[in-house]
C-alpha cells in the first residue's frame, strides 16, 4: 500500500502543478481540502478525478456521496483506488 500512496502523492504533485511540495510534505493523512491541510479545491478535485481515470483506469461516480470522504486524503484515496481495482473484473 505504501507504493500506491507515493504514487498518488507524485500523480497529484504531477497533475496539480505543485511544484512547492514534495512527496515528504504530503502527509498520508494530511486532508486534501482543508485549510488546514493542503487546501486544495473542487477544480483540484475535478483534475485528480481524471488523473485517476486515466492511470489506473477507474469508473468515478459523481453521484456517489462517498465520493468527497473518498477524497479526503491520500490515505483515503489508496483505500478507495485498491478497492476500485480489486473490483473491476479482469478483462
Amino acid at each position: 500500500m505504501t507504493a500506491l500512496k507515493l504514487e498518488i502523492k507524485q500523480l497529484l504533485i504531477d497533475a496539480l502543478n505543485l511544484e512547492d511540495l514534495t512527496l515528504a510534505d504530503i502527509g498520508d493523512d494530511t486532508p486534501l481540502f482543508d485549510t488546514d491541510g493542503i487546501g486544495l479545491d473542487s477544480i483540484d478535485a475535478l483534475e485528480i478525478g481524471i488523473a485517476l481515470r486515466k492511470k489506473y483506469q477507474l469508473q468515478i461516480e459523481t453521484t456517489d456521496s462517498r465520493m468527497r470522504e473518498h477524497f479526503r486524503s491520500v490515505s483515503t484515496l489508496a483505500d478507495w483506488v485498491t478497492s476500485q481495482l480489486n473490483a473491476s473484473p479482469e478483462s
